[in-house]
């Protein structure tokens, strides 16, 4: 289509997902450290958030371009071998893992997704950066990328 109108089909009476903002991308790393010292020293981004999420068994930074206010680049790597970054990893090596959209409601945004016919990982939301609410729909439904929803924590800064 040459304009933005929305294209019909099976799918035109469905609610669309709320998506706000890109939020952030995330990339596996096997090492946070040396990682936040390559993207700080090499591209001049700062570190503005690290914790790690026990539940998903992960270390996480999250970095910022510039004043901060936009995207974020968040590092992940596994806290545990039998995490999903470990696994990751293993898998594909270091690189690109996951794009993050904000939305205002995760559950809404989920619930709209799967009336579109796609899979989400996790029947309900699951804790993830900064006490966010987040899910994922999976990436065989999302032309192989692993897309995140991220449902910022109340009355705190989205990190990412």
């Amino acid at each position: 289509m040459t304009d933005d109108t929305p294209s019909s089909g099976p799918n035109e009476n469905v609610t669309l997902p709320g998506l706000l903002r890109i939020d952030h991308v995330g990339v596996a790393v096997p090492d946070l450290d040396e990682a936040i010292a390559f993207y700080t020293a090499t591209f001049g981004l700062c570190c503005v958030h690290r914790e790690t999420n026990e539940e998903q068994g992960v270390q996480e930074a999250m970095l910022a371009v510039g004043d901060g206010a936009g995207p974020r680049l968040q590092l992940l790597a596994p806290a545990r071998p039998d995490s999903a970054i470990a696994k990751f990893l293993d898998r594909s090596g270091p690189g690109l893992q996951q794009l993050a959209y904000t939305v205002a409601d995760v559950e809404a945004a989920a619930d709209a997704l799967r009336a579109r016919g796609l899979r989400l990982l996790y029947d309900a939301p699951k804790r993830g950066t900064a006490g966010s609410r987040i899910n994922f729909v999976h990436p065989k439904d999302a032309g192989g990328v692993l897309v995140e929803l991220v449902e910022p924590a109340e009355g705190g800064t989205p990190v990412g």
